[in-house]
């Protein structure tokens, strides 16, 4: 019977060793899910983390390494080590899949870095000391902080999204966006991070690009059905719902995302206007700050009815939103009416109608020699993108002077009656003013 009892406490207590690897007295802390947010996520100090399974043998040929470890940076980096064996949850949330797996929880505790290098107390030592070394230099405005992919490499064009702020900046936001939903602990997030601030930077001013931590904000992740990581979801312009959300099926270089979000940005980019000039301002909103301005001289509307013109306006509407990604000013005028204007660009003179294209910042100009149709200007228009065609410089080097004039009200034109015409403004003999 004694020795029955002896043969169960020596059982117990090798069990007790199977689970526990290290005492108090090692210097490491042992973590379970119950403290390891306390002691590790919420602590400002620098952690290294092991990961580990009982029966594993390389585990247990890094204990006296890993004791060692715990004496040399005492005071310095604090050393802990989990049981992933027995919480399996808590090992799988940091993407743990063989033992054993060393982590360090640097200054960003939501972006911590797996350790690769080789098992040693002095290696492993290293990198922790490099951790510490980069929270000191961030303290001091000399380091980076973590971006959104869960990589050291940092980004001012991407932007951090939590639960608190998703909504406000991407559904209640006029702006096109696209959204990685990332796990920090991801080697594929690890690898798009420098490709997603790159493309950030690329895409500025037309697309923006946020990064949420889906183990950090876990709700958020699951209101998108987010099952992997990185998850990439499109969300368009305007006033928009979750259920607005497209999946991002791109690829994931820099440039794969700039084409695939400039695309899309094209499809929400609306047709020009097409501006009548009236007088310098409504000149100014067509061409002013365009890269190109395409300029319309229309048949003078006794030449031309109403339909006559309209027909020629919708052949220039729907150019305009065929180039509409060119993102040109389109202008038009009636013929005899901006003279000045016709002489700088040189049409007009061999008939209307007659376009050209300006370039106003260079004071360059190229004439339509073809056709006034769809198919004709739309080759003209096609060469003018392509960087083809002969250009000629803007007749006096600048903008030309625009007089205010009337707009057109839609209706054919009048021939005027006797009545519009005043003798007192015309010169005449008094014998033929007598015969009017």
């Amino acid at each position: 019977m004694q020795l029955c009892t002896c043969s169960i406490l020596v059982l117990a207590l090798a069990a007790s060793t199977a689970h526990a690897f290290y005492s108090p007295s090692d210097g490491v802390v042992e973590l379970t899910p119950t403290n390891f947010d306390r002691e590790v996520i919420n602590d400002d100090a620098i952690w290294v983390v092991e990961f580990y399974a009982p029966w594993c043998g390389h585990c247990r040929s890094l204990i006296p390494e890993y004791k060692k470890l715990a004496k040399a940076v005492k005071g310095i980096v604090k050393v802990g080590s989990v049981n992933a064996d027995e919480h399996n949850a808590l090992g799988g949330q940091y993407g743990v899949r063989g033992f054993p797996t060393i982590i360090i929880f640097g200054a960003n505790k939501r972006s911590p870095t797996n350790y690769n290098g080789q098992r040693t107390a002095k290696a492993i030592a290293e990198a922790a000391l490099a951790e510490a070394k980069k929270k000191v230099q961030a303290a001091f405005g000399g380091g980076s902080s973590s971006s959104g992919g869960g990589s050291s490499s940092s980004s001012d064009d991407v932007i951090e999204l939590t639960e608190d702020n998703f909504d406000k900046l991407v559904l209640n936001s006029d702006d096109i966006w696209l959204v990685e939903f990332f796990a920090p602990w991801c080697g594929h997030c690890k690898n798009l991070a420098p490709e997603w601030a790159k493309a950030a930077k690329d895409l500025k001013g037309k697309v923006k690009l946020g990064a949420l931590d889906a183990t950090a904000h876990q709700s958020k992740a699951a209101e998108y059905n987010v099952r992997g990581y990185p998850t990439i979801k499109f969300f368009p312009a305007g006033s928009k719902s979750a259920s607005d959300a497209q999946e991002y099926d791109g690829g994931r270089t820099a440039s794969d995302i700039v084409t695939w979000a400039s695309d899309k940005h094209t499809e929400n980019v609306p047709a020009p206007d097409l501006v009548e000039i009236t007088d310098e301002s409504s000149f100014d909103s067509a061409c002013e700050g365009k890269p190109l301005c395409v300029v319309s001289v229309l048949p003078h509307i006794l030449d031309c009815n109403a339909k006559c013109r309209n027909k020629f306006l919708n052949t220039l509407r729907t150019l305009g939103e065929k180039y509409k990604q060119k993102l040109w000013g389109w202008a038009w005028t009636e013929g005899g009416q901006q003279l000045d204007l016709e002489e700088s660009l040189e049409v007009g003179g061999f008939g209307y109608p007659a376009m050209a294209v300006v370039n106003f910042k260079k004071m360059k100009f190229s004439v339509l020699k073809g056709s006034f149709s769809k198919d004709g200007i739309n080759e003209f228009l096609r060469d003018i993108s392509y960087g083809r065609g002969h250009t000629a410089p803007v007749r006096g080097a600048k903008k030309p002077k625009i007089i205010s004039v009337d707009a057109w009200d839609g209706k054919d034109g009048q021939l005027p009656t006797e009545e519009d015409i005043d003798l007192s403004d015309i010169s005449l003999d008094d014998d033929v003013k007598d015969e009017l």
